[in-house]
């Protein structure tokens, strides 16, 4: 990291980022370009390891790269804004970069990964039906290498 001073190296300030983050960004490795997707998520944090859970149809163009190649980048931030500095204008922000495989879960393990997801996005204790874990791709990703950075004015 280039700006040492930006660096957020305490695991519970990362964790705290995706509590607070909306959504998050997958880049998933596509020829002849990358391919990043925005997409709803839950997480979980133990034991200095953030575990991401996302979702999707069963089918689709995400889900073809995965297949062939399972490598992710999870980015999540927040904009906190514009700042007025000495030269010009910056921007407020805390963000975090994480790099794992996306693995697909299913039974038990993915009523856990929805559960964690539909309690991330405000509907804490909203149990998905069989017929939506019938039609529903759910994603486990395990940060093996995860960065912070903030910048407040």
């Amino acid at each position: 990291m280039r700006r040492n001073d930006r660096e957020i190296k305490n695991f519970e300030e990362i964790a705290d980022i995706f509590k607070r983050a909306d959504t998050v960004r997958v880049g998933i490795n596509a020829v002849p370009f990358p391919y990043v997707v925005p997409l709803s998520f839950g997480f979980e944090a133990l034991n200095g390891k953030i575990t991401i859970y996302v979702h999707g149809a069963m089918q689709g163009y995400k889900h073809d790269l995965l297949r062939s190649d399972n490598n992710v980048c999870v980015e999540a931030d927040i904009f906190h804004g514009y700042a007025r500095i000495q030269n010009g204008v910056t921007v407020e922000y805390e963000s975090v970069i994480g790099f794992g495989k996306a693995e697909p879960i299913f039974g038990a393990e993915a009523e856990k990964g929805l559960a964690a997801l539909l309690g991330h996005c405000g509907f804490d204790g909203f149990a998905c039906g069989k017929t939506v874990l019938d039609k529903t791709l759910v994603y486990k990703i395990e940060l093996t290498e995860i960065t912070g950075k903030r910048r407040f004015v």
